[in-house]
């Protein structure tokens, strides 16, 4: 199963949308979602404090700063199959 990782942190609204639309776009692509709290792992939290939600397939990412539904889609089209 392909695997779409989710870099995200506790008491985070941006993440929690970015969450729900992963949870959306499930229904259409064939992922398994895995979490990474970044605020567990140093190395996490200094590379991705200013950008999270990051979602991350295979050595591609897309961050907050471009996150949206359409975006979203769009990486996910490029990335996985359907």
């Amino acid at each position: 199963m392909n695997q779409v990782h989710f870099y995200t942190k506790t008491s985070c609204k941006l993440c929690d949308d970015a969450k729900a639309m992963l949870d959306t776009y499930q229904l259409m692509y064939d992922f398994e979602i895995i979490e990474h709290n970044i605020e567990e792992d140093e190395q996490l939290l200094e590379k991705y404090f200013l950008t999270i939600p990051v979602i991350k397939i295979n050595h591609k990412e897309l961050d907050a700063a471009e996150l949206n539904m359409a975006t979203l889609d769009d990486f996910l089209s490029e990335n996985l199959p359907r």
